[in-house]
């Protein structure tokens, strides 16, 4: 499946960069739990479309993901048929639009483009948040105040000034309703034939249908070094790498945008799968 263009080695996470990063794991978070509510698991034959293409984690970089779909849609030009554009999830926190991310992902896409945007643990986290507002401390320490700030909630004065209430209040009136909505339907997996797109990666060796969303958000080890020990391949992001890799039946894109500027952008056609530059 790899091209031989593409990266091959992982050339392991630089300490600098995985730094940025150690405080994604969720290990010392109860936001580790996911809604209570399964979320929706898509299917599709490899024959409806004519190139798949994938973009990892966005993270509030809202000029990185029209950059991104710029790249999809010139390189789509010269092909007919369908494309499938499929999002990894994390589209808010640490960078600092996410409102205007998850703005444009509520916007319908061209004719010839399918979309999918799916779940990552941080939009999970985000709509857990809008759900059940007596989780801001926990969900504070975990995301940040670039979220929020990007809302408009001034977060600094509010914590220094306002009242849980008055904080409470103003995340459920700076929100849209159709951004709610846009979060809460989001699946948490998709199959295109033997290709499975999900933000974190799988339980090695389980069964699709088995899989919890939890592994599907949050899961690291042991699925970054078995990789599914299932016969497909695994898309995913939210582990960064200092470049795509590919390996152990797993490609990742997880590049970082929000830290080192740069937005991984995947396209597979004819069953070879390339970074688009």
């Amino acid at each position: 499946m790899p091209s031989s263009h593409a990266k091959r080695h992982q050339s392991s996470i630089k300490p600098t960069l995985f730094g940025v990063f150690e405080k994604l794991t969720g290990k010392r978070t109860p936001l580790l739990a996911v809604r209570g509510q399964p979320r929706q698991r898509l299917h599709f034959d490899a024959a409806d479309f004519s190139a798949i293409y994938a973009i990892g984690d966005i993270h509030g970089c809202y000029s990185k993901l029209l950059e991104a779909e710029r790249k999809i849609f010139e390189d789509f030009s010269r092909c007919t048929g369908t494309a499938l554009i499929v999002m990894l999830g994390d589209y808010v926190d640490r960078g600092s639009s996410s409102k205007d991310v998850v703005e444009h992902l509520c916007k319908p896409t061209p004719e010839n483009i399918k979309q999918v945007t799916l779940c990552g643990n941080h939009d999970d986290a985000f709509l857990r948040l809008l759900e059940e507002p007596g989780l801001f401390p926990s969900w504070y320490r975990f995301a940040g105040m670039e979220t929020l700030k990007s809302y408009g909630i001034d977060v600094t004065y509010l914590l220094k000034h306002g009242s849980k209430r008055a904080i409470e209040r103003a995340i459920s009136d700076a929100i849209p309703a159709h951004h709610k909505k846009l979060l809460a339907e989001m699946p948490s997996m998709v199959t295109v034939g033997d290709i499975v797109f999900v933000h974190a990666g799988i339980r090695p060796g389980i069964a699709l249908s088995e899989q919890r969303d939890r592994d599907l958000f949050w899961i690291r080890e042991p699925f970054l070094t078995r990789g599914p020990e299932l016969p497909l391949l695994v898309v995913h992001g939210h582990t960064p790498v200092a470049q795509p890799f590919f390996g152990n039946g797993r490609i990742a894109i997880d590049t970082g945008a929000f830290a080192t500027g740069k937005l991984t952008v995947l396209r597979i056609m004819n069953r070879q799968a390339i970074v688009l530059r």
